[in-house]
């Protein structure tokens, strides 16, 4: 049988658009008809490096992304690729999942593949947006913070789920309805279209960051609370910008407590 760790540092290693989102849907797929696992005897991770990633975009501060209007074609399609950007990242942050943290139960597995697939999904549909507004992924610059993150918590599964997928990828259920909403009102509903299928499954996405983080606290027998306040202090100052999108995350698994948390931590920033 094949193993799973191979299939997805295969996945993170493959260089083109192409290459990465085919192999992550085959190696979702054959996992998913059982053909391939974790074994039981499987040697530490690599250490953490940047994952194979096309020659473009190029990969620039944020501060020197310009901030483009949706008024425009242009903007339009910047924005677009900018989300269809966190979503080829997700792809290789789903992967790491898999990849680094050895020894986690074998729902951990299925649900971080599962994931890779639907964030290849994602990218596939904001891919096609892109090259109908006469674009293609690569056309525009971009950041590298989701990655950079993913390398800050590599050393720690308990601090990956806390701050990856609730911290920075939760971001998109606070922001995603405002650009539906501003995307209908300019007559764009294939662009708002995808992001309603984005925001409507990001939301499982985030809820498996919660379960594997309180996973990981009851093993440890920290307190969650606590814990998720002192990551955010410590990591996710300069990234928490209100206002939350309460209902959403709430149905991603934050606690009222965590919520709180959550505003202090924007508010101190």
């Amino acid at each position: 049988m094949r193993s799973l760790l191979d299939a997805a540092r295969e996945c993170l290693d493959a260089t083109g658009i192409d290459a990465k989102i085919a192999l992550t849907q085959r190696h979702a797929a054959a996992f998913l008809r059982g053909e391939s696992a974790v074994p039981a005897d499987a040697p530490p991770a690599d250490p953490i490096g940047m994952p194979g990633r096309p020659s473009r975009p190029a990969l620039v501060h944020p501060r020197h992304l310009p901030r483009r209007g949706f008024g425009s074609s242009e903007g339009r399609a910047a924005f677009v690729h900018s989300i269809a950007h966190i979503e080829f990242n997700a792809v290789d942050l789903a992967w790491d999942a898999v990849y680094r943290f050895r020894g986690m139960p074998g729902e951990y597995y299925a649900d971080w593949v599962r994931i890779a697939d639907d964030e290849a999904r994602h990218f596939t549909l904001l891919r096609g947006r892109l090259q109908a507004l006469g674009h293609d992924y690569g056309d525009f610059d971009a950041h590298n913070g989701l990655w950079e993150m993913c390398e800050k918590t590599a050393h720690d599964g308990l601090d990956r789920m806390a701050l990856v997928p609730r911290v920075l990828e939760a971001r998109g259920l606070d922001v995603t309805p405002g650009m539906i909403s501003r995307l209908r009102a300019l007559g764009d509903d294939d662009t708002a279209g995808i992001l309603e299928v984005i925001l409507r499954e990001e939301v499982a996405h985030v809820a498996a960051g919660s379960r594997w983080f309180r996973w990981h606290c009851e093993r440890r027998g920290i307190d969650p609370v606590t814990k998720f306040r002192a990551l955010l202090a410590e990591y996710a100052r300069a990234v928490l910008h209100g206002p939350f999108n309460i209902e959403a995350r709430a149905a991603a698994g934050f606690s009222d407590d965590e919520l709180a948390a959550l505003m202090d931590a924007a508010a101190a920033a």
